[in-house]
């Protein structure tokens, strides 16, 4: 067991591999930057209490996002999902693939994965048109005085409106982003980084020119944030999932392929990615949940989260790049049968996963205070901010190591279904409880809230060296061949 070895190879296909996905994560962390900077800065529009404007506007999408958030971690449960059989195929297919068994089944998952995705923006599309007001109730702090039932009473309205401008975002947003998780899985990173750059300045260009009206259009605030997106999110998918169906050569997956059938694949589909999909959905809900709870300790905590949250994201764009390489490289290299490479890697990855925890760590105590002080709101919510980024410093160390593990390795070697139970048993049994206790019970200083509502981190962190270690992870996965040479 050596976390860190001298093998060239190893790192160059890592960095590879990942360095598109960190710079495409970062654009994506930059266009929600983005969105909140000028969220944040609406209340510049208006000569009266701008910071209390400015405030619920930021708080308001920060919790409509936060519903949004929970399908985006769907969708990238379907893709990781998909991403584990894709790998794995691919990898045979480099390998040999003489009755093309390899290729089918390659076709066959991304067909369910699409299907599949559909369905589940068809779902939240539907409830958010439907119960907006319901939605952004689940976060709301209920007040308790004039002055704070007025400031519910704002974010729910500038929540609500962002929450009808994104209701078509969901059909984009999800196939963009599952077809993307494919393309790297089969090497292809580059050119969703590219179209990444620019629904950047798509995004840039939207926002200004709907939040603040400028180029002869309405002045639409928190409305024109959410269409911006909208866009954005267009012109993200017609390009990504144009290119998989056109032009791309490797995969050579197109329109009639959706129509395919998928019988013969549907069962090692429900064991390897169902799992993933679950864990991650359940995974969403528990993070719903994690905000839920901060929104009832207040409107000030919740916009100094909001602030946090994006420089968090910032700081693990790298971790984010070697999870996904991790899933890919790990799936390839069973995928050609070297089970001893396979360990060896895992072991590599354990070790970049500690290094770029210390590294995330340090990122995010340098830059807190000019992120900080980036926004206008009231200097209490900058305070609380600042305990939250040490918070975070902590916990990023732990989060990024068991990131790479549980979203990479173990996945990639197919151990999905146990993934799919400790991850939830961490978050549910562990973090949930004792950030409710924390905060509503003991009532104790938000470094420790956040402690304690992250907790699930720390264990999953020591939880995943021994489950490297046992080997228990490297599962066998099938193409489907044996069930349809059995039918005929």
């Amino acid at each position: 067991m050596k976390l860190f070895q001298k093998d060239p190879s190893f790192y160059k296909k890592v960095i590879i591999l990942a360095l598109p996905i960190a710079l495409q994560s970062l654009i994506a962390v930059g266009v929600n930057m983005l969105d909140t900077i000028m969220v944040g800065s609406i209340g510049s529009l208006y000569t009266e209490n701008s910071e209390w404007i400015s405030e619920q506007s930021l708080t308001a999408v920060s919790q409509a996002n936060t519903f949004i958030g929970i399908y985006h971690i769907f969708c990238m449960g379907l893709g990781m999902g998909a991403s584990v059989l894709v790998s794995r195929y691919w990898g045979m297919k480099q390998k040999g693939d003489e009755d093309g068994s390899a290729t089918h089944a390659l076709k066959q998952t991304i067909c369910l994965m699409l299907r599949l995705t559909l369905l589940l923006a068809t779902i939240f599309a539907v409830a958010t048109y439907i119960m907006p007001d319901v939605i952004m109730s689940m976060y709301a702090k209920k007040g308790t005085s004039g002055e704070e039932l007025r400031a519910v009473n704002e974010v729910l309205r500038r929540g609500e409106d962002y929450l009808r401008y994104s209701v078509v975002t969901y059909f984009f947003l999800g196939t963009s982003l599952t077809v993307t998780i494919v393309l790297r899985s089969v090497g292809q990173a580059l050119f969703p980084l590219f179209v990444s750059i620019g629904a950047l300045v798509v995004n840039l260009v939207a926002n200004y020119t709907f939040i603040f009206g400028h180029f002869g259009a309405p002045r639409m605030e928190v409305k024109g944030a959410a269409l911006g997106t909208l866009i954005a999110r267009i012109f993200e998918a017609v390009l990504i999932v144009g290119y998989l169906l056109v032009v791309d050569k490797r995969v050579r997956f197109r329109i009639k392929d959706m129509f395919m059938k998928t019988g013969s694949l549907l069962k090692e589909y429900i064991r390897i990615s169902i799992p993933v999909l679950i864990s991650d959905g359940i995974l969403a809900l528990g993070n719903n949940s994690v905000m839920m709870v901060i929104g009832r300790l207040g409107s000030e905590f919740t916009s100094a989260n909001a602030i946090t949250a994006v420089t968090q994201q910032m700081s693990t764009v790298g971790i984010q790049g070697v999870c996904q390489a991790g899933a890919i490289v790990t799936g390839q290299t069973l995928g050609q049968g070297d089970r001893k490479k396979t360990m060896k890697q895992g072991w590599m990855f354990f070790g970049l996963g500690l290094a770029l925890g210390l590294l995330a760590a340090a990122i995010i105590l340098m830059i807190k205070k000019p992120v900080i002080n980036g926004y206008d709101v009231g200097q209490s919510t900058k305070a609380l901010a600042n305990r939250l980024m040490i918070a975070i410093s902590f916990i990023m160390i732990f989060q990024a190591t068991n990131s790479i593990m549980t979203k990479g390795v173990l996945r990639g070697g197919g151990d999905t279904k146990m993934l799919m139970l400790m991850d939830n048993v961490f978050l549910w049994a562990i973090a949930l409880p004792l950030g409710i206790i924390a905060g509503f019970v003991l009532k104790l200083d938000p470094f420790w809230i956040y402690i304690c509502l992250k907790s699930d981190q720390i264990v999953k962190a020591f939880w995943c060296y021994f489950r490297l270690k046992s080997e228990k992870w490297i599962k066998r996965i099938s193409t489907g061949t044996e069930i349809m040479k059995a039918a005929e």
